[in-house]
This record gives C-alpha cells, structure tokens and sequence, in this order.
C-alpha cells in the first residue's frame, strides 16, 4: 500500500489534472458495478422469483458511460473547483484556514453550488446517454433529483466538514472520490430505481419544469 501511495504522489505531481481525471473514472465506474450488485440483490429478495435466482450479469456498458462521467466531468471540474473553492475563500473572506469559519464557508459553497449541478449533470447524463429523449430526461430528473439531494445532503457536509478540516488541498479530490466509490453505487441505484414509492414520499415526481 505504501508503494502504491508514493506512486500515486508522484504521478499527481506531475501530472495532477490527469491523475485526478483517470482515478474519478476508474472509481465511479466500479462504484456503477456496485450499484448493479446492489439493485440485483435487491430484487432478488423482494421478487423472489425464478428470473432472480438467475447469476447477476454486470452490464459493462452501463459502467463504462458511468465511468465516462467521472473521467469527463468529475476529475477535471473537482480538481479546479477545489483548488479555486480554497483561493476564493481566502482572498475574498480572509479566513485563515482550517477554522470553524473557514470550513463551514467551503461546505456552504460546496453543498449550495456543486453539489446540486453534480446531481443534475449526472441524471441528465446518464438519461440522454442511454437514449432518452429531452422530454423523458425531464421526468427523470424530476423523479431522481430531489430525493437524492435530500438523501445525500445528510451525508455529504459531513464528509466535507472532516475533508477541509483535515486534508491538504492538493488531496481533497482524492478523498472525495473515495467517497465517491460508494456514491456512484448510491446515485447510479437511485436512477434505477424508477418510480419507487420512498422517492414519491421524498418529493421526487412533484412539481412541473
């Protein structure tokens, strides 16, 4: 493991932008396997049929458009959105850092900006990668979006309350992608979950564009 680390660090020194693109997809592509797990489990037991008795088939494709997300869009944007969230913080409310002050600013800014166009950028893309017109991509984020941000808005300050108290700039994307193994496998469940009831009682479905 030790081994493994001090490549890791030297690959971000050189080539950080690429390194933190290449571990984004190869993370959220295995957490899409893990999803797949999940929702074949899932059915399994509530179906308890014959189909679902059948060995779980991994759709590769599925987890390579997945993956694609964390390549395209996951490293490059979370590399620059963490490394200019600490500046801006800086220089604009003068805060220094690692204080109570500076940590709850990074986590306002993280929750209120980025956190909701990831949400809405990832189910709008896994819809039109799939080949679903704009219209029925509409309804999927309607259906998806807020019962994710209302789910994972309990999880997520947390995790970045430890993440800009604790880690060095240069290693909160690989703390969050860490992170991001399991919620991949959480958002890529929640898009096949469909019209699921628990996400009817958490709003998902209400409202009109």
């Amino acid at each position: 493991m030790l081994r493994i680390w001090k490549w890791y660090e030297r690959c971000l020194s050189i080539h950080p932008v690429k390194t933190q693109v290449v571990s984004s997809g190869v993370l959220w592509g295995i957490g899409d396997v893990g999803a797949q797990c999940i929702t074949y489990s899932t059915a399994r037991k509530r179906l308890q049929c014959k189909d679902a008795e059948q060995e779980c088939k991994i759709d590769w494709k599925r987890a390579a458009v997945t993956s694609l997300f964390g390549f395209g869009f996951v490293g490059p944007v979370g590399h620059y959105w963490y490394e200019g969230l600490d500046r801006f913080i800086k220089l604009k409310f003068q805060l220094r850092p690692k204080t109570v002050k500076f940590v709850a600013a990074k986590v306002a800014m993280d929750g209120i900006l980025f956190s909701p166009f990831d949400l809405f950028l990832f189910f709008s893309y896994m819809g039109l990668s799939t080949g679903k017109s704009v219209p029925q991509v509409k309804e999927d984020v309607k259906r998806d979006f807020l019962p994710a941000l209302i789910l994972e808005g309990g999880i997520w300050p947390i995790v970045q309350i430890v993440n800009f108290r604790y880690i060095p700039v240069r290693y909160q994307l690989l703390y969050v992608n860490i992170f991001c193994l399991l919620d991949s496998a959480f958002l890529s469940w929640i898009e096949q979950q469909n019209d699921a009831p628990w996400k009817r009682r958490l709003g998902g479905g209400q409202g009109r564009w």
